[in-house]
């Protein structure tokens, strides 16, 4: 444990002493030493604790690290959690509470209160399908494909034994996915991206 008030330090020897081997060291002396798995910082200044954190995690980047604090506003906690912390537990939390974020961190997870996992959940999540390539069903490849050889619809329409009318539908859907609107733009869109691949 990295912390400056021994009260807080007594404390959590005493909630944990009997489950891990806790010792009471300073932040330059956990950077050289590998024996330990998990740290526990507690400092009081937002700043110093999220520089300790990234300092440590670029030392020893196996190394787990708790945060302690009095800090309950999840803006701070996701700050906290994105520069390195695996956990963030409030100075009023439980010894039940303590004992499981240990659990949870040493196993690979992260604690944090729930407000604060969605919403870094969602700054992780998949971007917007709309700036993802379109997906195209295996008819409008054929479609696009006939498309970029210079094929009108009714060539189009001929190949693959369906009419104008329903062409045209292609067409108009993939000029809609591709994000053009003319075919002359889906042709050379088609063909920009077959050269790509």
């Amino acid at each position: 444990m990295v912390a400056s008030d021994t009260l807080r330090v007594a404390g959590l020897h005493e909630l944990i002493g009997g489950t891990a081997d806790v010792h009471h060291i300073t932040a330059p002396e956990l950077l050289r030493s590998p024996d330990f798995d998990i740290a526990v910082l507690d400092e009081p200044s937002e700043d110093l604790l999220l520089a300790t954190i990234t300092t440590l995690r670029r030392a020893r980047s196996s190394l787990r690290i708790i945060a302690l604090g009095a800090n309950a506003d999840p803006e701070v906690i996701q700050r906290v959690i994105a520069s390195g912390a695996k956990g963030y537990l409030n100075y009023t939390a439980t010894a039940q509470e303590v004992q499981m974020c240990i659990t949870v961190v040493m196993d690979g997870s992260v604690w944090a209160p729930r407000k604060v996992l969605a919403r870094l959940l969602d700054k992780a999540g998949p971007e917007p399908r709309r700036h993802s390539e379109p997906y195209f069903t295996p008819r409008e490849r054929e479609v696009l494909n006939l498309l970029a050889e210079g094929n009108s619809n009714r060539e189009i329409g001929d190949a693959l034994g369906i009419d104008i009318a329903t062409v045209k539908a292609h067409v108009s859907r993939l000029m809609r996915k591709v994000g053009v609107d003319n075919r002359v733009a889906l042709t050379l869109k088609t063909l920009e991206n077959n050269r790509q691949k």
